[in-house]
């Protein structure tokens, strides 16, 4: 999620753009922080910038508060257990806005495919998930550059016994293959040739690794992150070794970014200023690091490249 995912991630669907509430590939671990979160989150940001670049940074700074919109997906953007918002992409957000003069950054939870039409609708300040940065995306938000870059993976059984380490392989093979709600993995299987009526779609990763354990499925898809994450408590699967899926038949990389209203291009540049220094710096690193990202995913794609396919 998929990241995602993802997050982790596939476009973004049309869900009600006033739609506020918990996320379907949550991983929350207390519902009750989140409701009361969410529930703070729910009234409309300021209006939209009618100033040229937009004046949204000025209003952040007199306001002392950005508020991000999240999609309560382990490790890119979620409440933990004690109500506290984290995840990279949060973490990365309190870190730059205190450089950009904003002190406080206030969680907006809301389901994935949510994301873009509930900051084109004021929802909230600027999406804090980790975003997949694509074409159809940036027809609809601006993005900064990416924070960090991610390839795929298969939580397959141990031994990973029907040699699953591509599309391609689970197409020849004939194997079930599994997948997240709103993944880009969906397009990349897709691509490679297998039916999607055939792909079981489940919430999260926590219910691809279950449906890999049971034997539902051969594999599920998601990102690397993700699935290495998933499958360390697990004795029954495991993590293949990160794969670029094939994009056009070319091998892909996605990168994961901050989308920003397309009329604050001001906000998304003093952003990209300060992403740029942390990355020079090594702060960054030190930021995601604690969530499973290794320098491996670090990355100097833009958003100008990733918006061209």
């Amino acid at each position: 999620m998929v990241s995602g995912s993802r997050a982790p991630m596939a476009p973004p669907r049309t869900n009600d753009a006033g739609k506020c509430g918990t996320s379907r590939r949550s991983l929350l671990a207390g519902a009750a922080a989140l409701g009361a979160l969410g529930a703070a989150g729910c009234s409309r940001v300021a209006t939209a910038s009618t100033t040229h670049g937009g004046d949204l940074l000025s209003r952040l700074k007199a306001q002392g508060v950005v508020r991000l919109g999240i999609a309560g997906e382990i490790p890119f953007g979620y409440i933990d257990k004690n109500g506290n918002l984290t995840g990279e992409a949060p973490e990365l957000a309190k870190a730059v806005f205190k450089r950009l003069g904003v002190d406080r950054v206030q969680p907006v939870p809301t389901e994935f495919g949510s994301l873009i039409p509930g900051l084109n609708s004021q929802q909230f300040d600027v999406v804090s998930a980790g975003m997949y940065v694509n074409p159809d995306r940036c027809q609809q938000v601006i993005f900064a550059d990416p924070d960090y870059q991610m390839l795929d993976a298969f939580i397959v059984r141990k031994g990973n016994p029907k040699g699953l380490h591509s599309y391609k392989d689970v197409v020849d093979k004939k194997a079930k293959l599994a997948t997240g709600t709103g993944y880009a993995e969906i397009q990349y299987a897709v691509e490679a040739g297998y039916k999607q009526s055939d792909l079981l779609i489940v919430p999260d990763q926590v219910a691809g690794l279950n449906a890999v354990e049971a034997g539902r499925v051969d594999a599920f898809a998601g990102t690397a992150l993700t699935t290495r994450e998933v499958v360390k408590n697990s004795s029954k699967a495991e993590s293949t070794k990160p794969f670029a899926p094939l994009v056009k038949g070319r091998p892909h990389v996605d990168g994961g970014a901050f989308a920003f209203r397309s009329t604050e291009t001001s906000l998304r540049d003093a952003f990209n200023a300060e992403l740029k220094k942390m990355k020079a710096s090594g702060e960054l690193f030190r930021i995601l690091r604690p969530f499973g990202f290794t320098k491996a995913e670090m990355t100097d794609m833009t958003a100008k490249e990733l918006c061209r396919g």
